[in-house]
């Protein structure tokens, strides 16, 4: 639980060494071996004003998550699925983020909370739930990563090259399709190596035993797990970044540096304007995208390739738990800056409800008459876009 994209049996100790857990997990755990620090050495930080601290702020990051990703996001989706106008490749390629998000601030969030706050680090919901989840987490990392990398496509094939074809709707099904199939595929060993372990909480006396939930991968498979990282993290980070470097730079140049032939009328001026908006939320979320997760994945390599540089540190599961907030959050950033922001989402609700309440008090009227007359939501550079029917 403690890693829901990328742990291993490194990541594993480093974690119980945190909370100075005894060698009860032997057939994964070799100390000498791997760090050199004696197990009675192994600083416990759970019982610290730290370890109190950093348990509030993720608690109050999750309950965050859970209201804006779960409620704004499934305002989204509810007005895509109840307006077909607003179906252009731009913003169905955005439903794929929202659904992500979605489901891991209703489905895993609240298992979450309870595993880190109420609990207190110990899952009390078997090993299918901690295997579900953590495998639910990762899917929706790497959903989401692709997504931004699709929209970002997109963007810089209708501004970079407005004269090509565009992307007929089977191809553009095939694309959400891929976006969804490579995250559940690479994503299986997060679920295949989760395991909910028993262990005694140290220090305490009578002893107290809590349940442990996290991947762990044997300490003979250890080559296998840090190739499986590294493709990991250069095919779900490193790649998808530079691609979306490289195209927001093409668009940035073409938008503000190169010069338009011709007569500029006004139309043509509020087009250009929208467009470098539309750029500039997308460079803001790209750049958010790496503030938050460049930290974890940098954790990460440390912890699994250079582990005696985090478990000698005594707040090293606190510095942890600060890194995985911010890594989180980022998904509060994606519902706020696409649904709210660049899709209206609270104005489209007011016409939801106002829609609702016409069609209830003005039966004369039929359901299409009324969302002619009440829905005006601007679509996202529709001219642009292809519908999918």
């Amino acid at each position: 639980m403690s890693d829901p994209n990328i742990s291993s049996t490194v990541a594993a100790r480093t974690e119980m060494q945190d909370g100075h857990l005894p060698g009860t997990m032997d057939q994964y755990v070799d100390y000498d071996m791997d760090y050199g620090i004696p197990a009675d050495d192994i600083p416990d930080t759970t019982q610290g004003q730290a370890f109190y601290v950093a348990t509030i702020v993720i608690g109050a990051v999750l309950v965050c998550i859970m209201l804006v990703c779960g409620l704004g996001n499934f305002i989204f989706i509810a007005t895509l699925t109840r307006y077909k106008k607003l179906r252009n490749l731009t913003n169905l390629l955005i439903a794929n983020l929202a659904i992500s998000d979605f489901i891991v601030a209703v489905v895993c969030c609240p298992f979450l909370v309870d595993y880190y706050v109420v609990k207190q680090l110990s899952w009390s919901h078997g090993l299918l739930l901690c295997a579900s989840v953590n495998y639910l987490r990762a899917v929706s990392l790497y959903v989401s990563t692709n997504a931004l990398l699709a929209i970002a496509i997109d963007r810089y094939m209708a501004i970079v090259h407005p004269l090509r074809p565009r992307m007929k709707y089977q191809t553009a099904y095939w694309l959400m399709t891929g976006v969804w199939i490579v995250p559940i595929l690479i994503s299986i060993p997060s679920a295949y190596f989760a395991s909910a372990t028993t262990y005694p909480q140290g220090g305490t006396t009578p002893t107290i035993h809590k349940v442990f939930c996290a991947q762990i991968w044997p300490v003979e498979k250890q080559v296998y797990y840090r190739s499986y990282f590294l493709i990991v993290f250069a095919v779900e980070f490193v790649g998808p970044v530079i691609v979306m470097a490289m195209c927001y730079a093409q668009i940035s140049r073409e938008l503000w540096f190169k010069n338009v032939p011709g007569f500029q009328t006004e139309q043509i001026r509020k087009r250009l304007r929208h467009r470098r908006k539309t750029v500039m939320v997308l460079i803001g979320i790209l750049t958010a995208y790496i503030l938050c997760w460049a930290p974890y994945y940098g954790y990460a390599i440390l912890r699994d390739f250079h582990p005696t540089l985090i478990s000698r540190q005594k707040n090293s599961l606190v510095a942890f738990y600060i890194i995985e907030c911010i890594a989180m959050s980022n998904s509060m950033i994606n519902t706020f800056c696409f649904v709210s922001v660049k899709n209206n989402t609270v104005k489209n609700l007011k016409k939801i409800v106002l829609l609702h309440w016409r069609s209830t008090y003005a039966p004369s009227k039929t359901l299409d008459e009324i969302d002619v007359r009440t829905f005006t939501m601007p679509v996202i550079e529709e001219t642009e876009c292809i519908h999918l029917r």
